[in-house]
């Protein structure tokens, strides 16, 4: 069993920084693909970004690349997505999820464990 807690949601206006955090607790974090997923209000989750448990790969959704970062510090049981040059369109309900495999799926069923959510809203 693992227990995944998001923070660092909030309001931000267009074009700034937010960095949100995953604690995990439970088994061992390290055993596990990390991955980010959002949910807009009248839309399906979707995948946002994915790391393996070595760091040594990360994927991103073409609509994030270039301003998102996914990292990890398996020493702390904590993943991180640090978003950049936000836009209205990246607001949503922001979703950690854990899937105990060695490689990277973006479909979301494949994933063993969420967190609660996170709400974050960047205004025009």
């Amino acid at each position: 069993q693992v227990q995944l807690v998001e923070s660092g949601g909030g309001l931000v206006q267009a074009g700034g920084s937010l960095r949100l955090s995953c604690a995990a607790s439970g088994r061992t974090f390290s055993s596990y693909v990390m991955g980010w997923f959002r949910q807009a209000p009248g839309k399906e989750r979707e995948f946002v970004a994915a790391i393996t448990w070595s760091s040594s790969r990360t994927v991103y959704a073409d609509s994030v690349k270039g301003r998102f970062t996914i990292s990890r510090d398996n020493a702390k049981n904590t993943v991180y997505l640090q978003m950049n040059s936000l836009k209205p369109e990246d607001t949503a309900v922001y979703y950690c999820a854990a899937d105990y495999s060695w490689k990277i799926v973006t479909n979301q069923y494949e994933y063993d464990y969420w967190g609660q959510g996170t709400q974050v809203t960047v205004s025009s």
